[in-house]
């Protein structure tokens, strides 16, 4: 099962004008007006998360002030000893590698990535979820409060050269361009903070190395528990990718693969709340973005190596997939 912190629970609670109790509870002027299960660990699934998002659009039609809420909201400390070593980072650049190395402590619904390879230093977020109709605002979100929260580091006269999304504009382009003080361009092909490179040596009004260092080895402590127990879905996912081009592997010859037996295989999927079904089609997903967008391989090329016959069944997944057609995909990846 994905999960999350319920840190960013509260914080979207608190945006909204609601107060949550340690138990779950969503409170509005001392009522309970809504329940949320928590798991062990202050974590909440992924889609008790991604339900209470949906129910806090349905009753705040404002999405613009609602992002704008949360983003001032969300604060490191929440975070525990992650939010203390990214904001005691002695640059942004530092804070960023952080959150793109130990964010998977607190969530596995999402990957961050910090990209200093071009012209404009990127950092962007991978959603891991399936499609949802509170995913577009959770993204925006998330975007908006790391820009808060780059600001909060380094002084509020930090600027960011643009933010992308990939989803098209639901209200007023002018006021997220307000929000976050910076062009703001959607139906793009990732989601994502762009930054002049030379921002990243900014250093953090609280930086501290010494601290941050103490803290960052605690956090490789927590980081090497996690890939001792690492995720059945990351092996099988890396399996897959290098399967594709021999057309789409049957579960069975993967369990051999991966030396297990196909009960087996099933069980492991099962523990996970997975199915080899949707596993398969974030394998192709994943592995056609990076194909359309990093690699100069013709489009069906890219359809053989994620496992398609026919370039036209593939355009047709992909669109399914992503929201747009892989050409399209592509000539955006070229501008971002």
């Amino acid at each position: 099962m994905t999960s999350v912190t319920a840190a960013f629970a509260r914080a979207m609670a608190r945006a909204a004008g609601y107060e949550m109790t340690a138990e779950g509870d969503l409170l509005s002027a001392g009522e309970i007006v809504r329940r949320l299960p928590l798991l062990e660990g202050e974590r909440l699934s992924e889609e008790d998360h991604l339900g209470l998002i949906d129910w806090i659009r349905k009753t705040h039609p404002d999405e613009a002030a609602l992002i704008a809420a949360y983003a001032q909201t969300v604060v490191p400390e929440d975070l525990g000893v992650l939010g203390l070593a990214i904001k005691t980072a002695p640059s942004l650049r530092e804070s960023l590698r952080r959150i793109a190395r130990y964010y998977k402590l607190i969530t596995d619904t999402a990957l961050y990535r910090l990209d200093e390879s071009g012209a404009l230093a990127v950092f962007s977020i991978e959603n891991r979820a399936a499609p949802h109709p509170a995913l577009q605002l959770r993204t925006e979100c998330a975007l908006a409060g790391f820009a808060a929260n780059m600001r909060r580091f380094t002084g509020p006269a930090l600027r960011l050269a643009s933010v992308s999304f990939r989803h098209a504009c639901r209200g007023e382009p002018g006021r997220y361009a307000a929000l976050f003080d910076c062009p703001v361009h959607f139906g793009q092909a990732r989601d994502a903070i762009l930054l002049q490179r030379h921002v990243l040596d900014l250093p953090n009004q609280l930086g501290d190395s010494a601290v941050c260092d103490f803290l960052t080895a605690h956090l490789d402590t927590e980081m090497a528990k996690l890939c001792t127990e690492a995720s059945f879905k990351e092996a099988l996912l890396l399996r897959l990718s290098r399967a594709f081009s021999n057309g789409l592997p049957q579960a069975g010859s993967i369990a051999r693969a991966m030396g297990m037996s196909e009960r087996t295989f099933y069980r492991r999927l099962a523990d996970e709340g997975l199915t080899y079904r949707d596993v398969l089609r974030e394998a192709q997903t994943a592995l056609a973005q990076e194909l359309l967008s990093q690699s100069d391989c013709t489009i069906a090329e890219i359809a053989f190596l994620t496992g398609f016959s026919e370039q036209s069944t593939f355009t047709r997944a992909f669109k399914r997939w992503v929201g747009q057609p892989p050409a399209q995909f592509r000539e955006q990846a070229v501008h971002v």
